[in-house]
């Protein structure tokens, strides 16, 4: 296991709560980028899938945690932006 791979997993993944809460709280996802969220992911996705196959170790779970993240923020954005599309905001 890599320290400094758990580090860089450990920072980025602090930074998605606080998204998933400003998200939730401001309920109109204006200014995030929906292919930039799609492209974590899929690096995230990637990352498991490095641990699955090539190196499994605990890390395996910091990119599986920070991935979820994303996605909640995603399933999130997606759905304020047809709600507010719906309300006409």
């Amino acid at each position: 296991m890599s320290i400094f791979e758990a580090i860089m997993l450990i920072c980025f993944g602090a930074s998605w709560p606080l998204a998933i809460y400003k998200t939730v709280k401001v309920k109109n996802p204006v200014g995030k980028s929906v292919p930039f969220l799609y492209l974590v992911l899929i690096g995230y996705i990637a990352g498991c899938l490095h641990k699955v196959f090539f190196n499994f170790d605990k890390v395996l779970w910091l990119y599986a945690l920070n991935g979820i993240m994303v996605l909640v923020d995603l399933i999130l954005t997606h759905y304020y932006i047809s709600r507010n599309r719906r309300l006409n905001l």
